[in-house]
């Protein structure tokens, strides 16, 4: 059965440099918590999955979701790991709130070294269309 993740936007984040560092001052004992108004009907699929993120209309990183935690103001903390991992810039439009985001629809992370994920998202997503990458 294939894994399942949800894409969220990241807002007030220009750049994937502007998320890392939020998402690392963010961070307690290798821990991030994002709050949301209703739990996901299918968060038991989503544990173990990837909560990706939206920056200026692309998708560039993501970090695993651990689970789903309940809090005294009836809100929900979507708990992950604290380390942004990031992935090769897909265009995607900015949405309220969360959506799903099934395994054959999630980018691949990026390489170490290869320089893909180095590239403007604009740049990436003329040379994609263009089947160069």
């Amino acid at each position: 059965m294939s894994q399942l993740h949800m894409t969220r936007v990241a807002v007030g984040c220009p750049d994937y440099p502007a998320l890392a560092a939020r998402i690392a001052a963010r961070t307690e004992g290798g821990e991030i918590r994002f709050t949301t108004r209703f739990k996901p009907k299918r968060a038991d699929e989503l544990i173990g999955g990837k909560l990706h993120f939206i920056v200026r209309h692309t998708l560039v990183g993501r970090v695993e979701i651990l689970r789903f935690a309940d809090r005294d103001d009836g809100r929900i903390d979507i708990v992950c790991k604290g380390l942004l991992e990031r992935i090769h810039p897909q265009p995607k439009r900015a949405h309220q709130g969360w959506r799903y985001l099934t395994d054959a629809d999630a980018p691949q992370a990026v390489a170490d070294g290869d320089g893909i994920g180095d590239l403007p998202p604009e740049l990436y997503r003329e040379l994609a269309e263009l089947s160069l990458i």
